[in-house]
């Protein structure tokens, strides 16, 4: 009796990783109307350890597993990346800058990605990647350009800065892998902690001793740290190690949508015309660049043969220097 698999991936299969990552950008767009309303005022680098640190130790202990060998330098590299200049220049930017703003300004990821795939990848961004990206940047312009009050450069510096560090992160993060047997949380943790460990020293040299908390704060970093921060990224590096890097790249425009409408709902921030207008380019742009990426990748046909149509798993990190699954160039390389 022929006893093959049936290793035919179901259409809900396929929807479930991205609907389930695309809840770490949805959770991130609440960043900045915690920022500004629970946390205490001008103190970003605090902010970025508390949010980080606490997570990090805590994942560490549940996960009771540490780097080994070149991990502990790729641990501390991506969680400087992903973690350690992210958190600090995106607070920077949400006390500066309107929520929706500042999020919006994330939604250039997407062309950050395609250049440092090309810088250090060897890999040439395809059309479709940079005129989407463009079209999302754009309307990035439109919104920071009309925005309402005093244009704030160093603001506008810090979400840029946070977004190409975000995507650095992201391309290192596909092109290692993981260690064998380490899944995503426990990578989460290593990353969590090292970004942490390397903020904590700045902020005390920069800000001084921590702040005097109220019930208020410390709501404010509980909820950064578990909702915002382990989860959310455990289910970001979760989808980066079933996805490509620019598949995962273009759920960031997620982030300001959920920033604008609870900046609408909750703080009653008012935008004009050409920033709904540029918010909506940018959001279509980066959701539609995604979209038509997944629908133009061919189809692989199986074989039969279970060993040849089965992939190898993502935490393989010698696979993926061979294969270096960014999907930027070659549609039909996938993890």
């Amino acid at each position: 009796m022929n006893m093959k698999p049936n290793l035919k991936l179901k259409p809900h299969h396929r929807l479930t990783t991205p609907a389930l990552t695309a809840l770490a950008p949805i959770s991130w767009g609440s960043t900045y109307f915690v920022t500004t309303q629970f946390l205490p005022a001008d103190r970003p680098l605090f902010t970025g350890m508390m949010r980080a640190l606490p997570a990090g130790i805590a994942l560490v202990g549940l996960t009771r597993r540490l780097p080994r060998g070149a991990w502990w330098w790729k641990s501390a590299v991506l969680g400087a990346l992903n973690i350690g200049a992210f958190f600090p220049l995106l607070f920077l930017s949400a006390y500066r800058l309107p929520g929706g703003m500042a999020a919006v300004i994330g939604s250039v990821g997407p062309l950050w990605v395609a250049g440092l795939a090309a810088l250090f990848l060897g890999e040439r961004p395809t059309r479709r990647t940079l005129l989407t990206g463009i079209a999302a940047a754009l309307g990035v312009s439109l919104v920071v350009l009309k925005a309402a009050g005093a244009f704030d450069a160093i603001g506008v510096i810090a979400a840029l800065g946070s977004s190409a560090s975000m995507s650095a992160g992201t391309v290192f993060t596909k092109r290692w892998g993981r260690p064998e047997g380490a899944g995503p949380l426990v990578l989460t943790g290593w990353q969590l902690t090292a970004g942490g460990l390397l903020i904590a020293p700045v902020a005390f040299l920069a800000e001084g001793a921590p702040p005097a908390l109220d019930a208020r704060n410390l709501a404010g970093y509980l909820y950064l740290a578990l909702v915002n921060t382990a989860v959310a990224y455990w289910l970001w590096f979760r989808g980066i190690g079933r996805m490509t890097a620019t598949s995962v790249t273009f759920l960031g425009p997620l982030s300001p949508l959920s920033a604008a409408v609870i900046g609408w709902a909750a703080l009653g921030q008012a935008l004009a015309p050409v920033q709904l207008l540029g918010m909506a380019i940018a959001v279509a742009a980066t959701l539609a660049g995604q979209a038509t990426r997944a629908a133009a990748a061919p189809r692989k046909l199986p074989s039969g043969d279970p060993a040849q149509d089965a992939t190898p798993p993502f935490s393989s990190a010698e696979y993926n220097r061979r294969k270096l699954s960014m999907d930027v160039t070659v549609p039909a390389v996938r993890p």
